[in-house]
């Protein structure tokens, strides 16, 4: 089948809740694609942070082949002789105490607003049933329907009620509007140390830190949602060390799978993920063996610092030539590492437009919202195919 045919099929079977570019791809190896009809194209979305390693990393295919071989699944009913290892291994990365294994990142948010609730009452002495969390406008942390309850997003919001209460919106980068949300009921505050759906919103500097303080000051957890801006994207392990900031439980998905299946977790405190007790929360295939080796596989690559001295090296030369555009088609450029959003400017394409055409230039890139590019290569890519992408997308958005 061609890939028209093949994008027909997909519009007749499956259920339109994206709205993909009109591309179909068969292969992938480091940071390119190829479609089904052989055209290669440069990966400069990598999954969203999902494939911080590259298509197809060698050491990640291996470490799933070698366990496809052995075992895929015990259920939590058993233990099995990857989790514990899997665990330990991710908090001392981390530098945390305990390890909360999940599948995607919404299920490792949702675990994480479970586990802030169960502290507050049990050991904040919050009244039952009056927990709350402070959540950030333009947020991004999924689409359950707890999620979207605080959303500021209409599009994952609208005609999805009766919403989930016990939530107050603040609005990103304002430690004041924060301060005055937080109440002897506020359990935490969920935050994302870069908002990348948003647009790749990077927060004023000291912002980070002054939460910090207003969680420590107020008794209140710091939630800290790196699931597409830890592991390296940003130059760091996590985003929030760009301000030397801890958070008491962070959010962890999409990189933690390499690519290759979905892994997320929740890590943190203690004192904390400890509230948790047999049958109050799990997942069958959480922490599965498969995933543990895959996530164990992708805990070495980063234990070397490798990736994170590739992304803040390249990434200091992504956003030195990204910002040459401001003025050329280009209004702003925003983010961190090898992660940028390019904000278009007025009067240029739409950015659905800019991702169709770049496509058909051969680099794949995404829109979010009407105007802003999102830019998040692989971790891999080289030095010449970075500038390859950058040179294109200047010479579209120039047009």
């Amino acid at each position: 089948m061609n890939a028209a045919d093949l994008v027909a099929l997909d519009d007749e079977w499956s259920t339109h809740n994206y709205h993909p570019l009109p591309v179909v791809l068969s292969e992938g190896e480091g940071a390119w694609v190829t479609d089904v009809e052989g055209r290669r194209y440069l990966d400069f979305l990598a999954g969203y942070s999902a494939l911080n390693f590259g298509h197809r990393h060698p050491a990640l295919v291996a470490a799933a082949t070698e366990q496809l071989g052995r075992l895929t699944l015990t259920s939590r009913a058993f233990h099995h002789d990857q989790l514990g290892l899997f665990c330990r291994e991710l908090a001392e990365l981390t530098g945390t105490e305990m390890v909360l294994p999940m599948n995607s990142g919404a299920e490792a948010v949702e675990s994480a607003i479970k586990v802030a609730r169960k502290w507050a009452y049990r050991v904040k002495g919050v009244p039952d049933g009056k927990a709350e969390i402070v959540v950030a406008g333009s947020n991004f942390h999924g689409r359950t329907t707890t999620i979207i309850s605080f959303s500021t997003d209409e599009t994952a919001r609208a005609d999805f009620g009766p919403y989930t209460p016990g939530f107050q919106v603040v609005k990103y980068g304002d430690a004041q509007a924060l301060e005055a949300a937080i109440s002897p009921r506020t359990a935490a505050v969920l935050v994302e140390p870069v908002q990348g759906e948003a647009g790749v919103l990077v927060p004023p500097p000291g912002y980070l830190r002054e939460v910090r303080r207003l969680c420590d000051e107020h008794d209140v957890l710091l939630i800290a949602d790196e699931i597409q801006s830890g592991l390296a994207r940003t130059g760091t392990l996590f985003a929030a060390e760009h301000e030397g900031v801890r958070a008491d439980l962070y959010t962890l998905g999409k990189a933690l799978g390499g690519g290759i299946l979905p892994v997320s977790a929740v890590v943190g405190r203690r004192a904390v993920l400890g509230v948790l007790r047999p049958g109050e929360h799990g997942s069958t295939f959480g922490g599965n063996p498969l995933a543990c080796a895959v996530g164990r596989a992708v805990i070495r690559l980063l234990a070397t610092g490798e990736f994170q001295e590739r992304s803040r090296t390249l990434g200091a030369h992504l956003h030195a030539r990204l910002s040459e555009l401001v003025g050329s088609g280009v209004a702003e450029v925003r983010g961190r590492g090898l992660w940028a959003g390019v904000e278009i400017a007025p009067g240029g394409l739409a950015a659905r437009q800019a991702s169709e055409t770049l496509m058909a230039r051969g680099v794949l890139c995404k829109e979010t919202h009407d105007t802003t590019l999102r830019v998040a290569p692989p971790l891999v890519i080289s030095q010449e195919d970075l500038d390859h992408g950058i040179d294109t997308i200047a010479d579209v958005l120039a047009r």
